[in-house]
């Protein structure tokens, strides 16, 4: 039998709760996925399709800080059985200070962060920082990149690369198509470091997907499809530790 095919699971944190949110990450670990990303909502989330901007405004609404966040993700990380990383938006990490939000973060024992309005060049030294406190800072990359700058930001070596499978928001379906393999080659053939692990998603729903995309990437991201589960069931647990093991082809 082949070994499950490594999943990035996307999470909102305090969403449907907090005491819930930290059964969700359980579920996540449960059902063996390999990365965990793990979101503080944000009131106005640019790369979010609806489904993750409801599970953010519901945080919200029931009165989610940054604090809150640092305290969930210390809980999970303390028994964590994969890297997690905090994925959130500049505002959070201005207001913060991003020192300060990357000094929280090790403090936490999250790996990194992903901040899709950071990429590097315009990242408010966000890259610098994460390097000194020995987090990964993962930038994100669009297929709209321009193959010059593509070269440059593969040529600051980043350990982790995030490339979405198409513009737009997360939630739509995404075909796996030449254009979006295309891409995924193009970043792994300019990156200076060959051992660099790259991360795809964007619309990621069913497991034909993962199998199209999993010799092309180190780990396939899927965000959308596991909050809906979040959202719709009443045994959020189980719905979620479920479908992160089909998508992975662990049951």
């Amino acid at each position: 039998m082949s070994a499950p095919s490594r999943i990035m699971a996307h999470m909102v944190a305090s969403f449907p709760d907090r005491a819930a949110s930290l059964d969700v990450a359980r579920a996540l670990f449960d059902g063996g996925c390999a990365y965990l990303e793990l979101q503080f909502p944000f009131s106005d989330p640019p790369a979010d399709g609806p489904d993750i901007q409801k599970a953010c405004a519901a945080a919200l609404a029931a009165g989610f800080t940054v604090s809150d966040g640092f305290r969930l993700a210390a809980e999970i990380c303390s028994s964590a059985r994969a890297p997690v990383f905090i994925m959130s938006y500049a505002n959070l990490l201005f207001t913060r200070g991003i020192p300060r939000f990357l000094r929280e973060t090790k403090e936490a024992g999250a790996a990194g962060v992903i901040v899709p309005d950071l990429p590097p060049d315009y990242d408010e030294g966000l890259f610098a920082a994460a390097a000194k406190e020995r987090l990964s800072a993962m930038p994100v990359l669009s297929p709209s990149i321009r193959r010059e700058r593509l070269q440059r930001v593969t040529a600051l070596g980043a350990d982790h690369i995030y490339a979405t499978l198409r513009l737009g928001t997360t939630g739509a379906v995404t075909t796996i198509d030449q254009a979006g393999l295309g891409f995924l080659s193009a970043i792994a053939d300019q990156s200076k470091d060959r051992s660099v692990k790259i991360f795809g998603g964007f619309g990621v729903t069913k497991r034909d997907q993962v199998t199209a995309l999993e010799q092309h990437v180190h780990a396939v991201v899927v965000g959308s499809a596991l909050v809906r589960e979040v959202a719709g069931s009443q045994r959020p647990f189980a719905a979620v530790r479920d479908r992160v093991a089909a998508l992975a082809g662990g049951r």
